[in-house]
């Protein structure tokens, strides 16, 4: 059995998709923004923060020095995604250029040729799609919500 697909959910954007020039830290917002609206699927409570040790939302905050708990509880205040970003350089650490420019391309590439490339086959699967499909965690995540 598979599960549906695509998992359209206004509002979440491409985990591609930057803010002050750094990938996923605007879809980890949407993911918090959305919950707290009862916007997002049940299941996907669990893969919330850094209780999944190597999530994206877990890969995130350690990148910015941040806590999750913290940027969970600062967005819910409200404020664009600059500002929050703002919030998380001087509460965490701002990364440099060329910091910002391998985060970048690890996460854009997370599942090619590496630990994670078994995990995009499971996912391809789960969907009922045959492996090489996508490459990548990031296209996957496209895909599963119907952006490819």
């Amino acid at each position: 059995m598979f599960k549906p697909y695509p998992t359209i959910i206004p509002g979440l954007r491409s985990p591609s998709e930057m803010v002050g020039g750094i990938v996923y830290f605007g879809r980890m917002l949407d993911k918090i923004r959305l919950y707290a609206e009862g916007k997002l699927p049940e299941e996907w409570a669990t893969m919330l923060g850094d209780s999944y040790a190597g999530s994206f939302d877990s890969r995130i905050c350690h990148f910015l020095g941040i806590n999750y708990s913290d940027i969970n509880a600062e967005t819910l205040k409200g404020g664009s995604d600059d500002e929050l970003l703002e919030w998380a350089f001087g509460n965490g650490r701002r990364p440099g250029a060329e910091e910002i420019e391998v985060w970048n391309g690890f996460m854009i590439k997370r599942g090619w040729r590496d630990s994670a490339s078994q995990r995009v086959k499971e996912r391809l699967k789960e969907i009922g799609l045959e492996p090489g499909t996508v490459e990548t965690l990031f296209e996957f995540i496209d895909l599963d919500e119907g952006r490819r």
